[in-house]
């Protein structure tokens, strides 16, 4: 008959190298074997273990070790596939990208840039910028988009009166209808990648502006 000791000997071994394998799909398998010998050492003659017991075991070894094998193989991949995204996103430094965030439009040389995320097509798809004090200074007709995209837009520092304001902090609304339907329009932030971080989480890029922001957030890059 099989002893708890035995159960215990065959499970635990007897060595330091059996205990610092405990965690391998190697030191599973040995465990299994030496838990299934000492088993069947021990059966009592008139009562043997049953075949289709010993298969069943075999078998939900086998699933273990496969799991096992999977989940270190999947690991694997995932390194990998990080190491490769972190490559990719390094070539994005020094390039604008249009992300989400309302960070405004900052006019510096008469020159300001952003963009609108929207969720359909639309007809009508307008910028309002707006000044400091929350006045229109000049509205911005995008046109009209046939399906959803992301569409960039430049100002370049003129009110509608064609006057050049002032350098500055600036704010904008979005107008996106199709008939007389509103469509859902994001704002989106135009700035360069100054760096890239591989983190637990992915990979982040580091706007100028806005700070870290998800690589697969990136809407457009310019």
């Amino acid at each position: 008959m099989t002893t708890i000791a035995d159960v215990q000997a065959a499970v635990n071994g007897t060595s330091a190298s059996s205990a610092s394998s405990a965690n391998s799909v190697q030191g599973t398998e040995d465990r299994f074997l030496k838990l299934l010998v000492t088993q069947m050492k021990n059966q009592d003659p008139l009562n043997p273990l049953d075949n289709a017991q010993v298969t069943s075991q075999m078998a939900q070894l086998s699933t273990v070790t496969g799991i096992e094998k999977l989940n270190t193989s999947l690991d694997a991949m995932s390194k990998s596939f990080m190491a490769n995204q972190s490559l990719q996103a390094a070539t994005m430094i020094g390039h604008n990208v249009l992300v989400p965030g309302d960070s405004g439009l900052n006019l510096s040389g008469g020159v300001a840039a952003g963009g609108v995320d929207v969720q359909g097509a639309v007809d009508t798809l307008v910028v309002s910028i707006k000044d400091s004090s929350g006045t229109v200074v000049r509205k911005l007709d995008l046109g009209a988009q046939t399906a959803a995209a992301a569409v960039p837009f430049a100002w370049d520092g003129k009110n509608d009166s064609g006057q050049t304001l002032a350098d500055g902090k600036y704010t904008f609304d979005i107008t996106a209808m199709q008939g007389t339907d509103k469509v859902t329009a994001d704002k989106l932030a135009l700035s360069q990648v100054s760096s890239v971080t591989l983190g637990t989480a992915g990979v982040s890029l580091n706007v100028a502006g806005i700070g870290a922001v998800d690589a697969a957030k990136v809407k457009q890059i310019f």
